[in-house]
């Protein structure tokens, strides 16, 4: 992905300038995402052309999984699970309900607006898209404007969401590549789920709860200096990933479920400084991700773009997210707005991006359609959502207060 010591030097100042004016940029909309995919797509090859990024590389894929590994294990660890319980029944709708009908739609949508694409790729295009990112909506999971309960909510559906989509998505591809029938497909698409989410989790959980077991006698014992103690917590998300990968199952759902594991295990107050250096690194990789697909994804995806693609991630981002929302919500009595609230704010980022990245390798028949797509919906979600979030945050707010 990167070609030479000038890529490494320019990646490095953007970082470093990005972090001394991060938290004035946080009171902004524009978010690391929106800095760092204009930056690359200024200085990459469509633009001045500093930057020698390109996509065929197979690092660009791995640096993006890394990133989103790292960053579903964060999440999870830091999780604030009891008020996940008090509010469980909006994250199990969410995902139990709301993410099954946004699939089903986004596929109906697919078939209708892109005739093209044979009904396992509609389904593909529907799952690349169906995650969302809650990175990219942190003006709304970080606000104290916005209901702790419901901010927790959209920081546990956008952690288990991709992680959920990643056997889905391969199973699907799996399929397509195959060629099986009807009825061998869905017992196929059914085999790989399982195997992939009870490998995950097995692992995930196994090795978590054994690394926080060993960390905990090595602190007793005194045996753990405490400048490697961060550091255990951005090895363990490798492993859980790595591992999972290799035996054939999803390393996302392994580090999602191994970050749940090892940050319950973890004293609250012990929290922060175990997980500082692997937020770090997350946030660090993410934005030399997002870097990277501004230079070497989006300017690929321009010259597929059509009045039918855009039209198909207006559809994504609005009817596909939000009516599936509303219908998983019935009966829930969280009122309108924050049914409304809950339904917009699903902004498409990095799963999308790996997972259009997962597709654009594959050898799918319309696969670069396919990407091409993905990549113009996180480009209008980035766009709506983040314009949008100050102002409907401080709305909400009003009207959840009063």
């Amino acid at each position: 992905m990167i070609t030479s010591y000038l890529d490494w030097a320019i990646l490095a100042v953007l970082v470093f300038a990005y972090g001394l004016v991060a938290g004035r940029l946080k009171q902004t909309p524009l978010s690391g995402a929106v800095v760092f995919l204009l930056t690359g797509l200024i200085l990459g090859p469509a633009g001045l052309g500093w930057l020698g990024i390109n996509v065929t590389s197979e690092n660009l894929r791995t640096i993006a999984e890394l990133t989103l590994a790292l960053i579903l294990f964060t999440d999870a660890a830091t999780a604030n699970l009891p008020v996940l319980r008090d509010s469980r029944r909006l994250p199990i709708r969410l995902l139990a309900l709301g993410l099954p009908l946004t699939i089903l739609l986004g596929m109906g949508v697919a078939q209708l607006l892109l005739p093209a694409l044979s009904p396992v790729e509609a389904a593909i295009l529907s799952v690349v898209l169906a995650p969302t990112d809650a990175a990219l909506g942190q003006p709304v999971v970080t606000n104290p404007a916005v209901p702790v309960a419901v901010r927790e909510d959209l920081s546990a559906e956008s952690g288990l969401n991709d992680g959920i989509c990643v056997p889905l998505l391969l199973s699907l591809l799996a399929m397509a590549q195959k060629g099986s029938g009807a009825g061998d497909g869905v017992l196929l698409l059914g085999w790989l789920f399982l195997e992939q989410v009870g490998l995950g989790l097995v692992l995930g959980c196994g090795l978590a709860f054994l690394a926080a077991r060993c960390r905990d006698l090595c602190l007793r014992r005194r045996w753990i200096t405490s400048d490697w103690q961060p550091v255990l917590a951005i090895a363990l998300p490798v492993c859980c990933f790595a591992l999972a990968q290799q035996l054939g199952g999803s390393g996302f759902i392994a580090c999602f479920c191994g970050g749940l594991t090892f940050g319950g295990l973890t004293p609250q107050e012990r929290k922060q400084e175990e997980l500082v250096a692997a937020e770090a690194t997350a946030d660090v990789l993410s934005l030399l991700t997002w870097v990277a697909f501004g230079s070497a994804v989006v300017a690929l995806s321009f010259p597929q773009l059509s009045a039918t693609t855009l039209l198909y991630g207006l559809f994504s981002l609005t009817l596909v997210r939000m009516v599936p929302v509303a219908l998983a919500t019935l009966g829930l009595r969280i009122g309108l707005w924050t049914t409304l609230f809950v339904g917009w704010f699903g902004p498409r980022g990095l799963a999308s991006i790996v997972f259009g990245l997962l597709v654009l390798d594959s050898p799918l028949v319309h696969g670069s359609t396919i990407a091409s797509i993905a990549a113009s919906t996180v480009l209008l979600s980035i766009a709506a959502h983040g314009l949008s979030a100050l102002g409907l945050v401080t709305r909400y707010g009003r009207v959840s207060r009063s």
